[in-house]
Order: structure tokens, then sequence, then C-alpha cells
């Protein structure tokens, strides 16, 4: 794997199910260019078996980021994303708004020696 991608974006804003399919959707296309990509989308299934508090999830998000190598900040309004995208930034751990400027950069950084 090059590089572990946490994908962050829209989750309970507008419609839920199309937010999480769209985290997916880039999920898939990052895994298939070689990456490795956290989606903490997929903890809303564990939730719909085994609900907890908002509070929980932004934590166990939060333990995961760290770990990243890179951040996707998939596009629309999200103040949970927003926050991961602020931990990010604290880290220095690099953001990217699209899959074409994180393999632009995951290219240009295995080229240098």
């Amino acid at each position: 794997m090059i590089a572990k991608v946490y994908v962050a974006g829209p989750y309970s804003q507008d419609d839920m199910a199309a937010n999480i399919r769209s985290a997916y959707a880039a999920a898939n296309q990052l895994a298939d260019l070689g990456y490795a990509p956290f989606i903490p989308h997929a903890t809303h299934f564990w939730d719909l078996m085994f609900h907890r508090p908002y509070e929980f999830w932004l934590e166990l998000d939060n333990a995961f980021l760290p770990c990243c190598d890179a951040i996707l900040r998939l596009p629309g309004p999200s103040h949970g994303a927003d926050k991961e995208a602020e931990l990010a930034a604290r880290l220095g751990i690099p953001m990217f708004s699209d899959i074409p400027s994180l393999v632009s950069h995951f290219t240009e950084q295995r080229k240098e020696p």
C-alpha cells in the first residue's frame, strides 16, 4: 500500500445514504490505486446495531486520524469533517480535496531521494 488515507466528508447533512456511498466510492477508488483508505462513515453500521453517543464516534475517528499519511476531504458541509481537517492540519498531515492531487503528492514524494 502506498499510504493510509483518512476519508473525511459529510455524514449526517442532507442525504446520509448518499454521503456514506460517496465516502465508500472515494475509498474504493483509493484502494484501486493502491492506497489504504480509512472510512469513518463505516461506523454508521456499527452504530445501527450497537448505538453509542456521537462523542464516542468522534473520539474513535480522532484516534485513527493521526495514524494516517493524508486526509481526503470530500466536498460538502460537515462540522465533523471540518474538525477532522483542523486536527490533520495541527498534526501536519497533508489534506487534499481530490484524488488526483493526492496521487500527485505521493507520486512526487516517491521520486524524492
